[in-house]
């Protein structure tokens, strides 16, 4: 299946050292060959990079490697096709818009029976389960909130709700931001970090990088980072029960219900 990386912060930063590790796995240190994406939020806005080609030979994502775009929300994605063909239109993660902000998503798994028969205002592009679970989230939403975004809570709640029905389909961990809170929800597999003072070194599993974030932070700055399986080999991450749906907010986890049912 797929792969999955998010960071959350509470100061702009860039994803560099993460991404170097993550990449990797898009050809490398597994099988994630079918395409990639990242989505990095910069105020309103929202900066997007995709590639059908995988990650470990994509000249794209040697330009992410290389470019330190700093961001408090980002979104990325390696995949393993399960459905749709492999085409630029399939890569996550997908953008859409909602009350005015943009919304990003990325999926890792599979919803082998997963065929709406109407998604209301939102269509898919591409021909992926994930671009459909996608629209479904958001029409939801949309349908429920149709005076624009609500409070946190109110929001949370109904999330929780659309996402045990899609959940039930299959196997569904997914990222999503509207570049205020991400939302993480593991279905099987996802985990993260949260990086705060008092900083210490870290060391990549995918290749033999160390960085020493004491020489590259602030005492105020935190950084959580979320990915399918930890990036790290000598720092304690925490794993996601499945089920759980956690919101980030300034680089720390807000709000979770530990079962969404």
């Amino acid at each position: 299946m797929c792969q999955l990386l998010g960071m959350n912060c509470n100061t702009p930063t860039d994803i560099c050292f993460s991404f170097e590790g993550f990449s990797l796995r898009g050809g490398r240190t597994d099988d994630h060959c079918d395409g990639w994406g990242i989505a990095f939020f910069e105020g309103k806005g929202c900066r997007i990079f995709l590639d059908a080609k995988a990650s470990v030979h994509s000249p794209v994502a040697d330009l992410v490697r290389r470019y330190p775009i700093h961001s408090t929300h980002v979104i990325a994605h390696i995949r393993k096709a399960t459905q749709g063909d492999i085409a630029l239109q399939n890569c996550h993660p997908f953008q859409r818009e909602l009350w005015g902000r943009y919304w990003v998503f990325a999926h890792n798994g599979n919803l082998p029976d997963f065929n709406p028969a109407n998604m209301g205002f939102y269509k898919a592009v591409g021909d992926t389960d994930s671009e459909k679970a996608f629209c479904i989230i958001l029409e939801t939403l949309r349908q429920r909130f149709p005076e624009g975004k609500p409070p946190l809570k109110e929001l949370y709640s109904t999330l929780s709700k659309v996402t045990a029905e899609i959940a039930a389909q299959g196997v569904f961990n997914y990222l999503l931001s509207d570049g205020e809170h991400l939302f993480a929800y593991c279905s099987t597999k996802l985990s993260y970090i949260v990086r705060q003072a008092p900083f210490a070194a870290a060391h990549l599993i995918d290749q033999d990088m160390t960085v020493d974030f004491r020489e590259l932070t602030s005492p105020s700055d935190r950084v959580a980072i979320i990915a399918t399986t930890p990036l790290t080999d000598n720092e304690v991450w925490t794993i996601l029960e499945p089920g759980q749906l956690l919101v980030f907010q300034d680089g720390l986890p807000i709000m979770s219900v530990d079962r969404c049912n």
